[in-house]
């Protein structure tokens, strides 16, 4: 499964931003789907995930009520749309695919695929 992210950019505090990640060459549908992100210096952070049929999600404490996350999979994209962002909010945001589509898991060594990154910036 290759992943690319999108949407990525530059915004002021309490602003929104919605993330994509388009998948190709796989079997997305089945698959589970999380974001990640990594401040510089600091260890990689679960964000949000979805099961492959989109019935479950979990998301982070520090972005819940903030942040939400939905797939398409007629797309195969997953998206996350942040909202009421904060200075602390600002990392890389990888998408990544766990073949394990039944469940929604916060550990990033099991998510087998990830995208390239993209960058999340807000300024206070």
């Amino acid at each position: 499964v290759r992943l690319v992210e999108s949407g990525g950019g530059l915004v002021q505090a309490g602003g929104s931003l919605r993330l994509s990640c388009a998948a190709s060459g796989g079997t997305f549908s089945t698959c589970s789907m999380g974001w990640f992100r990594q401040a510089p210096g600091k260890e990689r952070e679960f964000v949000a995930a979805i099961t492959w049929y989109g019935l479950t999600t979990s998301l982070g404490d520090s972005v819940k009520g903030r942040f939400t996350i939905s797939r398409d999979n007629a797309k195969n994209t997953v998206s996350l749309q942040m909202n009421s962002l904060k200075p602390e909010d600002t990392a890389v945001y990888y998408c990544a695919a766990d073949t394990v589509g039944w469940t929604t898991r916060r550990q990033s060594y099991v998510y087998e695929y990830w995208g390239q990154g993209t960058q999340v910036t807000v300024s206070s």
